[in-house]
């Protein structure tokens, strides 16, 4: 029994001795080789929009109710910047007030002239020729005091008639210097009423400039060239929600794609992108132009069971190329699918 027991132990040895030589002879097992990572592309969807935005015009007037008097564009049509575009139905009413601002406004120049000038040169000639008739009368007037007063004594003049002489004499003196503070006002303007000339001017032309706004408020301009794209209010309608009408720079066209924000790292500007249209075969280029600023959330769920629900992505515009703008020139918003190249 213990011999068997012995030659048991001595097999499990040279056993566990036999494995361990064939382990430490066992060559290491080669790492495997690193594969180069692929490059991978973006594919989003996204719309045709113009580069300026598409602008939505409505009455300038704020939350004023009018209505459209006279529509000058139709859809189609290539309008320059500032080129009134509608005219509504208070138009008139406003260049009346414009009319009669701007006639206050010249009346308060010309008081505020005359005040400046004073009075007319003819005038002023005038009353110069007058003092000098009143200085003449003012020294015959005292020589005949004086000469009275000297008489009083020897009783040859009576003392009433040199007292008249005298006051006669008081009274062409003042008469005189009232002449010349006549002159003095018709040559220089009193400043109190230079003030108040310069105030109303500066009040009438307050009016004016207040009534040329309002009158500006009648009249929807474009902001920019471009294109009418929609016509909402004709003539006669009210401008509701809609506003009156789109307008459009066309000659510069993005394309506007929904990027998953965990696609972003990847992106850049100046990459390159296909464009492909729904029963297009012809595929366009386009290049990143602009990454946006703010990712935004979508939470809507549809009826689709594979749909991105919960989904964050950003706006990615791209810049179409020139057959690309020709193509779709006419396609605003219309929706598209865009590969943009590793």
């Amino acid at each position: 029994m213990k011999r068997t027991t012995g030659l048991t132990l001595i097999a499990i040895g040279l056993a566990a001795g036999t494995g361990l030589l064939a382990w430490q002879r066992t060559p290491a097992a080669t790492p495997p080789a690193t594969v180069a990572a692929v490059p991978v592309g973006v594919g989003a969807l996204g719309r045709v929009e113009p580069a300026s935005r598409v602008r939505k015009l409505a009455q300038p007037g704020g939350f004023s109710v009018n209505r459209v008097e006279t529509l000058l564009v139709t859809e189609g049509d290539r309008v320059a910047a500032g080129q009134i575009l509608a005219v509504l139905s208070d138009a008139d009413q406003k260049d009346a007030a414009v009319a009669q601002a701007e006639a206050a406004a010249a009346q308060a120049r010309a008081t505020l002239d005359k005040v400046r000038a004073g009075g007319r040169p003819s005038e002023i000639t005038e009353q110069r020729a007058r003092i000098v008739s009143l200085a003449e009368q003012e020294k015959i007037t005292r020589l005949d005091a004086e000469r009275a007063e000297r008489l009083v004594p020897s009783g040859a003049g009576a003392r009433a008639t040199a007292e008249r002489n005298r006051a006669a004499a008081t009274r062409a003196t003042a008469e005189r210097a009232a002449a010349v503070a006549q002159l003095d006002t018709l040559a220089s303007p009193r400043p109190e009423d230079l003030a108040v000339a310069e105030a109303q001017l500066r009040s009438a032309e307050s009016t004016l400039v207040r009534a040329r706004a309002d009158a500006a408020l009648s009249r929807i301009t474009a902001p920019i060239a471009g294109t009418i794209l929609k016509i909402y209010a004709r003539p006669g309608d009210l401008i509701g929600n809609d506003g009156l009408l789109d307008l459009a720079d066309l000659d510069h066209l993005d394309v506007v794609a929904d990027v998953y924000e965990t696609d972003l790292p990847r992106l850049h500007k100046g990459d390159l992108a296909e464009v492909i249209v729904p029963g297009d075969a012809h595929r366009y280029q386009a290049s990143i132009r602009e990454i946006g600023w703010m990712v935004r959330r979508t939470t809507e769920a549809g009826s689709d069971p594979v749909a991105a629900v919960d989904a964050r992505t950003i706006e990615v515009r791209l810049a179409l190329d020139e057959a690309g703008r020709l193509a779709l020139r006419q396609r605003t918003n219309m929706q598209v699918q865009v590969a943009i190249k590793p």
